[in-house]
Parts: structure tokens; C-alpha cells; sequence
């Protein structure tokens, strides 16, 4: 999967992403990683990476092609110019990570342990996610596509610039978060909580109705 890089045009408070073009990969091994390794340039197909120890791990430049990561040890990964698609993970743990210049097709991961990680320029297109935890998480310029995500937890992150569009979300958790241009607009939600913290969000008319109870709520208004 390849594309040409360069800014892509977005409007004001947008999520200012880049194409990624990898360039040419060689076939990597997943019997060779090592936690704290640097693997520049290889291209993973079906991995089973299940409870390895990749602590600390860079990969700049990498390709994974339906990977499966249940219960491996992902804590500091860092993953820049890399491309993830059809990826798997009942358990994905991956707190403290780096996500930088990420695209991630149709992943499929049931509890995401990615609290206290750092995602700066990642696209998200499909999949379905049960429960992501990005608590104080430092996210900008994140761009979400026709996911399916039961729980988004956002509680105590700083986000600028990231929009859900066409998503289904159950709960999102916004206690706590520090939020600017959170572009909700088109996406479903069943419930918000946090929403003191909504401060910063874009939302469209419809929204805004589903919204009104909540906030009358917060502000002590009685609608008779």
C-alpha cells in the first residue's frame, strides 16, 4: 500500500495529515524482533507476534499486513512511517507508544492499553474497536474513518485537531481532556461523559439535539 506524501488540503482546524510512501520493503521476520531493536524498512506479512516482548521497539519506514498482537509487550513502541492493516488484537497493549506519520487499515482490537501515548499525524480508515484507552494521551492531527468503537476513552488527554467521521461510538469519555477543533460531526455516540470538558469539540445540528438533555443537565436547567 502506497501513496505519494505531501500535505493533504484541509481546512482550518482540520487534522493536517501526509501521505505515507514507503519505499521499497524487505521481507521481515518475526523471529528476529527484539524488544528495544530498530527495524527500518521491512514489510510483515501475517505475523504472529502474540505475547512477544517488543518493549521499546522503533519501526520507522515498516509495513504489517494482517499482524496479530494478543497480549504482546508493546509498551514504548514506536512506530513513524508506517502502514498497519488488518491488524488483530483481543488485548493490545501499547502504553507510553509513539504513533507518528500512521496509517491503520480495518484494525480489529477488543481492550487498547494505549494511555499515556503520543499520536501525531495518524489515520485511522475502518475496523471496529471495542474499548480504546487513550487516557492522558497527547494526540493532534488525527483523522478517524467509519469505525465502529464501543468505548473511546479520552479522559486527561490534550487533543488538537482530531476528527471521527462516520463512526459509531458507544461511550466517550472526555473527563479531564483539554480539547481543540474535536471534530464529532457525523459520527453516532450513545453517551458522553465528561461533558464539562466539551469545550473545544465541533458538532453538527443533530448532535446538538442529542446533546441538549446532557447540557441542560450540567447547567442546572429545568426544561418543563
Amino acid at each position: 500500500m502506497a501513496a505519494a506524501r505531501g500535505p493533504a488540503a484541509a481546512k482550518s482546524g482540520a487534522p493536517r495529515l501526509s501521505e505515507i510512501r514507503l519505499p521499497e520493503l524487505r521481507d521481515g521476520s518475526a523471529s528476529s524482533l527484539q524488544p528495544g531493536g530498530s527495524y527500518d524498512g521491512e514489510r510483515y506479512e501475517r505475523p504472529a507476534l502474540d505475547g512477544l516482548d517488543l518493549t521499546g521497539t522503533d519501526f520507522i519506514d515498516c509495513e504489517f499486513v494482517a499482524a496479530t498482537f494478543s497480549e504482546a509487550q508493546l509498551r514504548g513502541v514506536r512506530f513513524r512511517d508506517c502502514i498497519l492493516s488488518d491488524g488483530y488484537a483481543p488485548v493490545f497493549i501499547a502504553a507510553r507508544s509513539s504513533w507518528r506519520e500512521v496509517v491503520l487499515s480495518r484494525p480489529r482490537w477488543g481492550s487498547a492499553e494505549l494511555y499515556d501515548s503520543s499520536w501525531q499525524s495518524v489515520r485511522i480508515e475502518g475496523g471496529k474497536l471495542d474499548y480504546v484507552n487513550l487516557r492522558s494521551a497527547k494526540i493532534s492531527d488525527v483523522l478517524i474513518n467509519d469505525c465502529i468503537i464501543s468505548e473511546l476513552d479520552l479522559g486527561g488527554s490534550t487533543v488538537t485537531r482530531m476528527a471521527l467521521k462516520n463512526c459509531s461510538i458507544g461511550t466517550l469519555e472526555l473527563g479531564g481532556a483539554k480539547l481543540k477543533d474535536f471534530d464529532l460531526r457525523g459520527s453516532e455516540f450513545k453517551a458522553i461523559n465528561g461533558i464539562g470538558s466539551l469545550a473545544g469539540t465541533i458538532i453538527d445540528d443533530y448532535q446538538l439535539s442529542l446533546l441538549a438533555p446532557l447540557l441542560a443537565g450540567q447547567l442546572g436547567i429545568i426544561v418543563a
